[in-house]
């Protein structure tokens, strides 16, 4: 499988522990090295001005994408030449996912979630079908894969659906998870329902 763009998920407060900043320069780094494209939110702070301060500073390509509301709030990251405004939240998850060969998600907040969960729920319906990989450094996402277990143990979804994505510890592991994620296509849609 070549590799050749992806978008990463990722937190854009500041003030979260080194060990992520470390990570997400960990995988910028690793990125670069491949020469794969990242796609991301446009944010100049936290991992996300991390990412892409570690991408520019290597000599590799980055991509935001940003609602013209943050822009006009000075979240966008000045540093980053190819960039392109949306007019909604809505408009900006959907572009994240065009033209895509992965997505990773490191540690954020309230939107890294959401966005994860909408490409997870569309990945489910066979409208997605590219390689998820959830980068849980320092064991933070282990509630969230405890959570995805009891949907499926609880029947919510079929076990499956738990071949959606990919859990790694180490930003160097993802790489070989995007190569050897379980293929998907749009034939999902016939189990996606629990019946």
């Amino acid at each position: 499988m070549i590799i050749k763009k992806i978008c990463v998920y990722c937190a854009s407060s500041p003030k979260v522990n080194k060990i992520y900043f470390d990570a997400t320069e960990e995988l910028a780094n690793e990125l670069v090295k491949e020469n794969i494209e990242v796609v991301y939110g446009g944010g100049a702070h936290g991992l996300m001005g991390k990412l892409a301060d570690t991408i520019i500073e290597n000599g590799g390509k980055i991509k935001g994408i940003m609602p013209k509301f943050m822009d006009e709030v000075e979240w966008s990251h000045k540093g980053v030449t190819d960039f392109e405004f949306t007019e909604t939240m809505h408009e900006r998850k959907a572009k994240f996912l065009i033209g895509i060969d992965a997505l990773v998600t490191l540690p954020g907040g309230s939107g890294t979630l959401e966005e994860l969960f909408e490409a997870i729920t569309l990945k489910r319906l066979g409208k997605f079908t590219k390689p998820i990989i959830i980068l849980n450094t320092n064991g933070f996402y282990n509630p969230l894969k405890e959570m995805l277990n009891m949907l499926a143990n609880e029947h919510f979804m079929r076990k499956k659906h738990l071949e959606m994505y990919t859990f790694v510890d180490n930003p160097n592991q993802v790489i070989d998870a995007i190569k050897n994620a379980v293929i998907w296509d749009e034939s999902a849609i016939n189990f996606a329902a629990i019946i």
